[in-house]
């Protein structure tokens, strides 16, 4: 694991643990990478709730609750699914805080309007907050799944 992720997922454990709070994750293009960036820490189980890997629409409305509606208006890679997706991972977990990705890491998939390397973060706090970042990452499919990871595990210390 690259050194930098694994110390804000470190870091990250020292905030929620501070706070009391627990994370739950849901992923898209990452497909489980910043659950194991998380688990990567001894002691995660202390602040980590859980994680789901939402890689299909289908699983994004079945697990997570995401609208068809948003889907269909919107598409998997938009601002809109991004928060349902953290509001839904929320909602079906015991934490405190949830971020979800969606996003393209390519090499194919993009568009004008979305090209490789957009990728849509969202953050839902239980206290009420939700928030989505658009970023737009350069790079190989590694390095953009990288950059989302690096980029999710910042916005959940960031509150």
């Amino acid at each position: 694991m690259e050194p930098k992720i694994f110390l804000l997922a470190n870091e990250l454990g020292r905030y929620l643990k501070s706070r009391s709070w627990k994370i739950a994750v849901a992923e898209s293009c990452t497909g489980g990478g910043i659950c194991q960036a998380i688990t990567e820490v001894p002691g995660s189980s202390a602040w980590f709730d859980r994680g789901f890997i939402t890689y299909s629409n289908q699983a994004k409305m079945d697990m997570l609750g995401v609208n068809a509606e948003t889907l269909k208006n919107f598409g998997a890679v938009s601002e809109q699914t991004a928060l349902e997706m953290a509001e839904g991972a929320l909602q079906h977990s015991d934490a405190d805080i949830a971020i979800a990705v969606t996003g393209i890491a390519g090499p194919g998939g993009g568009t004008v309007q979305k090209p490789v390397g957009t990728v849509f973060i969202g953050r839902s706090l239980k206290e009420g907050e939700c928030r989505v970042e658009v970023n737009r990452f350069s790079g190989d499919r590694t390095g953009v799944r990288r950059a989302t990871v690096r980029r999710a595990l910042e916005l959940a210390i960031i509150v």
